[in-house]
């Protein structure tokens, strides 16, 4: 259900708990957090391991439900069946994970087609989406290769053009640089840097601060709660409130 949102808001956080049951015990990973997240950011999200940062990203992502509160997406209440909430995310959301989740039989570009395949695009669209795709990652002529014939850097890179060929509204970002070397982080941020500057809202979740300070806004997360919330590279680094 769409519900009335500031347009220029595309994430609202309200009181969100995250609950986990184990037996008769109960962990709380995430403890009434309150965020928003306004189109065009590039927000860093970072924490330790175990502070809850991975439950937030995958509540944000729509991997997840919240145990409590209200998540607002684009306009959208995220409160909704498994089917809806799927839709959601496909449609809202481009991820780009640590390990790359590239499917090895699959070459290139069927790997950068499979969200559009997901979505009932038609073949020869979706290879013209695909191809467009790539070519903003500059892969153009390796589209036959499999994901075992490219370096880490250039599967990240795949896995950033499939994170776009959807054109979703946010780019997600796990650990985008953890399995690769500096070069080819540097590459990948500076990739992501610049999507976000062509407009696409960027997330990115990540251990590293220095990692962290690329984005133009970090959020610091630790025993389910946000600690710290401040603009990047803003002088007297202004405090978001």
């Amino acid at each position: 259900m769409e519900v009335s949102s500031n347009n220029k808001e595309i994430i609202s956080m309200k009181n969100i708990s995250k609950i986990y049951k184990m037996g008769i015990n109960e962990f709380t990973a995430l403890s009434e957090v309150e965020l928003s997240i306004l189109r065009g950011e590039y927000v860093a999200i970072v924490g330790p391991s175990g502070a809850g940062k991975s439950t937030l990203m995958n509540i944000i992502g729509c991997l997840d439900t919240p145990t409590k509160g209200e998540y607002i997406l684009d306009g959208l209440n995220t409160k909704c069946s498994d089917s809806k909430l799927a839709e959601i995310r496909n449609s809202k959301i481009g991820f780009i994970f640590q390990n790359y989740n590239l499917l090895p039989k699959l070459n290139i570009l069927e790997n950068v087609e499979l969200p559009l395949w997901y979505s009932g695009v038609p073949n020869s669209k979706a290879k013209k989406m695909a191809l467009e795709a790539i070519g903003k990652v500059g892969l153009e002529t390796h589209i036959k290769h499999k994901p075992s014939e490219l370096s880490g850097g250039q599967m990240q890179r795949v896995a950033i053009a499939r994170a776009l060929v959807t054109n979703p509204q946010i780019i997600l970002a796990d650990e985008p640089t953890g399995a690769l070397d500096s070069k080819s982080g540097k590459e990948v941020l500076n990739m992501l840097s610049d999507l976000n500057k062509e407009g696409n809202t960027i997330i990115m979740i990540t251990h590293d601060k220095e990692i962290a300070s690329n984005a133009k806004r970090i959020i610091t997360v630790r025993d389910g709660k946000i600690i710290s919330d401040y603009l990047n590279k803003v002088e007297g680094k202004e405090v978001l409130k």
